[in-house]
């Protein structure tokens, strides 16, 4: 989950060598911690946040499959 993410956040930014991902637990839930530059928060989020919801979709998606609870979040 977590290359697939990171593989397509560095294919939609500029500056694909700033993208970071971290990965932690929240009790039974993983969330994804997505870290870019400034100048590319905005390719991330999208217009009216559609980027972040395809991205969180993506994850949503292969969760389902899995049984798994992930949450994806953009921190500046």
């Amino acid at each position: 989950m977590k290359e697939l993410i990171e593989k397509v956040a560095k294919a939609l930014v500029d500056k694909p060598e700033e993208v970071a991902l971290e990965q932690r637990m929240e009790g039974d839930t993983t969330v994804l911690e997505l870290r870019v530059s400034k100048e590319d928060y905005g390719k991330i989020i999208g217009k009216q946040g559609r980027t972040i919801k395809a991205l969180r979709t993506l994850v949503s998606a292969s969760c389902a499959k899995h049984s798994l609870k992930f949450s994806l979040e953009v921190v500046e």
